[in-house]
């Protein structure tokens, strides 16, 4: 077999193979780059703080001394990550887990892990399990985002099913990307014709030209699509090793620690509070003569590790350039663990910190997440396409197959058949 059609069978098996979780990846890319914006349309008690309503309410608590009403009025309940200050109107929004339960000695089974806390009267105004299976409104945006990278496969074993899975997904479509751009240039002489698109003849010609010729004025974009999409899902077994080999890493504050059960976890009390943590990181955060304010505190009670964003209220996504600084704390002693800060460190260090904000367009603020949202579309439409032409051609082959073997039959038979038609 040539190369040729050895290719063309590779990117038939591979565009099969991935199509349908390109397509759901795709279509729900587009949606979740403004799921902030869709999730407080749909959910406004999540978002719009009902005091705001209220002119002589009283004035907005600091986000630390929410956490510890949010904690006080409900002791089953730990807050794991919380904002410091809260955008004019809006809500506090918390992360939580399960404290130990001392009658099962188990984590409580809260039925939710995200609250919505107002922020003058401390009162929680909506509960929700972020990343549950459900399309209720409360849910719908949260679903959508955790169905872009696991499409909602369990965990067996300790292993993310759906991480890997879409993971692997992300190493086919690198390769396919290079497969499907070989693919379009047959030869140098008819190079136009895969960049153009027959709009008028319409059809399957024009169903062809999308998939081709839309994959090759884009390809650049697809391409970085695919490799920042197996940095997300694969970030330390695949990407840091390969970037290792050109580039030194500084090593990763969670790498050091093996994580324990929850059990185990739920158990452990930090030793060291949000308040000194934050008092230490807004300390650092001066010595290194940094403007930007201690924006959210967050406690990761498996690793035993505080992080402390910096950030201004309102942009806890990090929304241009390379995000936002970190600084990370062991929660036993308040011992400085490590730290991400965007643009420095070496160049490998740089490419890591720019995968996020590549793959959600944020790197480029609003024109950005507005060009991922759009590329979201073309790779749903590039999967669709693909399926199409595949159809189409299995279909013409099934005929052709069939009629070889009508005409093999003796003429007597081919009558029958026909007639039997």
């Amino acid at each position: 077999m040539t190369t040729r059609p050895f290719m063309v069978i590779l990117h038939r098996w591979f565009g099969l193979a991935a199509a349908v979780f390109l397509f759901i990846a795709g279509a729900t890319g587009a949606v979740i780059s403004w799921d902030h914006e869709l999730d407080a349309w749909l959910n406004p008690q999540l978002f719009h703080a009902y005091s705001a309503d209220q002119p002589l309410s009283g004035k907005a608590l600091p986000g630390l001394e929410l956490a510890n009403r949010v904690e006080a009025q409900d002791p089953r309940l730990r807050v794991t990550y919380v904002m410091t200050e809260s955008e004019p109107g809006h809500t506090s929004s918390m992360m939580v887990e399960g404290r130990i339960d001392p009658a099962s000695g188990k984590p409580y089974d809260l039925g939710f892990n995200q609250v919505a806390v107002d922020p003058v009267s401390a009162e929680i105004q909506g509960k929700r399990m972020w990343g549950a299976i459900s399309l209720s409104r409360e849910n719908l945006l949260p679903f959508l985002y955790k169905l872009h990278y696991t499409m909602h496969l369990p965990e067996v074993g300790g292993i993310e099913l759906g991480v890997w899975l879409m993971g692997l997904i992300g190493i086919v479509w690198v390769l396919d990307c290079f497969i499907a751009l070989w693919l379009s240039f047959p030869n140098w002489r008819s190079w136009r014709k895969s960049f153009a698109f027959r709009w008028r003849q319409g059809g399957h010609k024009f169903n062809f030209d999308l998939h081709r010729s839309g994959g090759v004025w884009l390809w650049m974009l697809l391409l970085l699509l695919a490799v920042t999409s197996v940095s997300m899902n694969l970030y330390n077994p695949v990407m840091r090793p390969i970037v290792q080999t050109f580039s030194t890493l500084t090593p990763d504050p969670f790498d050091s620690r093996k994580p324990v059960a929850p059990a185990l976890a739920a158990k452990t009390e930090p030793a060291v509070s949000r308040e000194r943590v934050a008092q230490l990181a807004r300390e650092d955060g001066q010595r290194r003569g940094w403007m930007v304010p201690v924006g959210g505190v967050f406690y990761s009670s498996a690793f035993g590790l505080y992080g402390v964003g910096f950030f201004e209220a309102g942009n806890d996504h990090g929304d241009v350039g390379l995000g936002n600084s970190w600084l990370y704390y062991d929660a036993a002693d308040g011992h400085a663990a490590g730290a991400k800060i965007p643009g420095s460190g070496s160049a490998g260090d740089i490419f890591m910190q720019a995968q996020f904000p590549l793959h959600s367009g944020r790197i480029l603020g609003l024109t950005g997440r507005i060009l991922i949202s759009l590329m979201g579309a073309v790779v749903a439409l590039l999967s669709a396409t693909g399926v199409i032409i595949w159809a189409r051609k299995r279909r013409a082959r099934m005929l052709a197959a069939r009629h070889a073997a009508q005409l093999a039959l003796p003429k007597a038979s081919r009558r029958r058949t026909a007639v039997a038609e």
